[in-house]
């Protein structure tokens, strides 16, 4: 049976956990996909029992495969997780027709995902479309596949369009803030907590996002280290924003890696730090389309940055 509206926002209020996807060559490794997880929902430390929470989403991964790779995907990462956790599935709206045939395949499956996120649409937009399209598409969705949509913010001139969105259709029940801590403020107060929730979405940097209201915060490095990132929201959860941000510095090296220079590394530094650290139980894989394995000075920098964290493994 889904999780209920209200269950589904409780659970969200958490680390969503954004992994990698291991390939071997140009082809995707379900297998290591498989292994990897396992390894998250095996490695759950957050506090009261809460479920794993886990996206297919990342900008660096869903834009480069095809559909049918990412059904495919998505049907494997549910079949891990059975009911034991919240899954998420991205999806890209270029062009808009397939993002619908992709939720309608999705929504198919035996383990369907719980929600889906709407990720960074391509091309140059206005933003008033954003509203009056989405309206239409998560009606359509909502009713016909019983869907349930988070927006992923990239554009600040999209925020007012976004928030008029998440207050007027019940099938959009957030926002993933991608741009900075400044548009969390505007967007928790502009959008009545009945009608949706305000998620970070730029890695474990999230101490000053939920010190202005964000509730959760996304992690591309928790399928390595998934202890840090859980102990971050349980800290988060409890108000204890002084251990949040300690744990917070031991991540930073390795994030600002990932999110130098418009995130060029955002994905192949986690690949980079799953093969230094030599875990049996993750696999990294040889990197993704146009995310190869990072250089050698960079591979140096990571080897520094993740010195001292295998604890959090």
């Amino acid at each position: 049976m889904p999780l209920s509206t209200p269950d589904l926002l409780e659970a969200l209020n958490s680390v969503i956990s954004v992994p990698i996807v291991p390939f071997k060559g140009e082809e995707i490794d379900y297998e290591g996909h498989a292994k990897n997880i396992r390894y998250l929902m095996r490695s759950n430390h957050l506090e009261d029992k809460r479920p794993r929470v886990i996206a297919i989403a990342g900008t660096s991964l869903v834009h480069h495969i095809s559909h049918q790779e990412q059904v495919r995907l998505i049907d494997a990462t549910g079949q891990v997780m059975g009911v034991e956790g919240v899954l998420i599935a991205g999806i890209v709206p270029n062009p808009i027709g397939d993002a619908s045939r992709l939720v309608e395949a999705m929504a198919r499956l035996a383990r369907p995902p719980d929600a889906y996120l709407v990720m960074p649409l391509s091309g140059v937009i206005n933003p008033e479309g954003i509203y009056s399209y989405y309206v239409e598409f998560g009606r359509r969705h909502g009713e016909g596949n019983g869907a349930r949509f988070f927006y992923y913010l990239r554009q600040k001139a999209e925020r007012e369009a976004v928030r008029r969105l998440l207050n007027d259709s019940p099938h959009f029940l957030g926002v993933k803030v991608g741009t900075s801590e400044e548009e969390v403020p505007p967007l928790v107060a502009g959008v009545k907590p009945e009608n949706g929730m305000v998620i970070w979405g730029i890695g474990d940097r999230s101490t000053r996002a939920a010190q202005a209201g964000a509730r959760g915060h996304t992690s591309g490095v928790n399928v390595v280290f998934a202890r840090a990132s859980d102990e971050i929201n349980n800290a988060q959860r409890r108000g204890d924003y002084a251990t949040s941000q300690h744990l917070e510095n031991e991540l930073a090296a390795l994030e600002e890696i990932r999110f130098r220079e418009g995130r060029i590394y955002n994905y192949s530094a986690v690949v980079e730090a799953m093969h230094l650290c030599g875990f049996d139980d993750v696999v990294g894989g040889t990197g993704g389309p146009f995310n190869p394995r990072v250089p050698a000075p960079i591979a140096a920098q990571i080897q520094t940055a993740i010195s001292g964290l295998n604890a959090y493994h």
